[in-house]
């Protein structure tokens, strides 16, 4: 959002529509076009529009930064929205910081990190990881192989799920790393170690466009998913549309939000970007978070009256904030989000059907200070 004291309110968006992550990351762009058409449909901020200036880092973490940098000095931006992988946020962060900007970052993440200058939506380790490895283990998924893409965030996502499971009693029978743009050929040792030691689940923290090979693969080999499901946090119904229904049935994922959820909030969000981007557009649970995200930036904004940084901040947190997945709420501690964790399992038409929603909203503990199965830090409020 600009400078200038008239015209629109300028932000910065930085989602991919190319490279390996363009899948989900175009979701979350369309997400966030969809909020700034609501906030200037509905008059704009103060009167002045919201102008979004859309670039595409084409899934390369460096291109991420080199284009913060144009968006905060030579684009009249201060706050940004965007990013996936935590290694382009890791990268876009220092720019932001330098430049006395915020970066908004709507996807779920490793955990273990603060910065003043960004505002976490995505979900911390303890509303999700910690959800998914209770269902795995209350369902009698005791011994895990663990699989993820090679970079930062699957490398401390199995990390936390490795002491989480073997916390409980649980073991962890293999760990293997693919190329963040893995092909088909990289997940046959996955195949081989899954035959091998016979898990009763397979973690996945594999993400964009290999998501797809490694869920064919699966059934390729014949593996049925009743007996041996693939879970994962990175798997949404992106990837669901990009890899059919007949891959995808009988996975299990953990998230803050499902485009199946049945709130009036959640379906009025569905239904209006379906409504925009075409009905077979998937919604997933980072899509939500890029969406709410901006509709709270614009509440403090108006509040604000500046996209200051430090005059938006305090205008941030600690509010209860209506969304499409429950009231949610910017802690004033950390800059992350309480949200709502859930459970769902894909249909035979490539739905994913809730089964196990908690009905509470869970404080984030993006430093996971309490590693127990039984301990979410929950919030005392009712689901609305």
């Amino acid at each position: 959002m600009s400078v200038r004291s008239d015209g629109p309110w300028r932000i910065g968006v930085l989602f991919s529509s190319t490279g390996v992550t363009a899948g989900v990351e175009t979701a979350q762009l369309r997400a966030t076009l969809l909020a700034v058409d609501e906030i200037n449909a509905a008059g704009g901020v103060l009167g002045r529009s919201v102008e979004a200036v859309v670039r595409d880092p084409g899934s390369d973490p460096k291109r991420f930064r080199a284009l913060a940098e144009q968006l905060l000095t030579r684009d009249g931006v201060r706050l940004i929205f965007g990013c996936y992988m935590s290694s382009a946020r890791k990268l876009v962060l220092p720019v932001v910081e330098q430049h006395h900007g915020l970066l908004f970052y709507p996807t779920l993440y490793e955990g273990f990190e603060f910065s003043a200058s960004c505002i976490y939506t995505g979900a911390a380790p303890n509303q999700n990881a910690l959800q998914l490895a209770r269902y795995l283990l209350d369902t009698g998924r005791r011994r895990l192989l663990l699989i993820g893409s090679n970079y930062v965030y699957p490398y401390e996502s199995n990390r936390i799920m490795t002491d989480l499971v073997t916390g409980a009693g649980g073991t962890v029978v293999d760990e293997i790393y693919v190329p963040v743009d893995a092909t088909a050929r990289h997940f046959e040792r996955a195949v081989q170690r899954m035959r091998d030691t016979a898990p009763d689940a397979v973690f996945s923290t594999v993400v964009g466009a290999p998501t797809t090979l490694l869920y064919r693969a699966h059934r390729d080999a014949g593996f049925d998913p009743a007996a041996m499901p693939i879970a994962s946090l990175t798997t949404g119904e992106a990837e669901v549309a990009d890899m059919g229904a007949a891959s995808a049935e009988g996975h299990i994922t953990a998230a803050p939000f499902f485009e199946t959820l049945t709130s009036p909030a959640a379906q009025a969000f569905v239904s209006a970007f379906k409504a925009r981007h075409g009905a077979e557009a998937p919604v997933p649970a980072a899509a939500e978070a890029a969406y709410l995200q901006v509709h709270v930036a614009a509440d403090a904004l108006l509040r604000a009256g500046s996209d200051d940084p430090q005059a938006l901040l305090p205008q941030l947190r600690d509010r209860d904030f209506p969304a499409p997945q429950g009231r949610i709420r910017i802690s004033g501690e950390n800059n992350h989000t309480h949200l709502w964790p859930r459970v769902a399992k894909v249909d035979a038409a490539g739905r994913f059907r809730v089964v196990w929603d908690p009905g509470v909203r869970v404080k984030p503990d993006p430093y996971c200070v309490v590693q127990t199965l039984n301990d979410w830090s929950a919030d005392a409020l009712p689901a609305t």
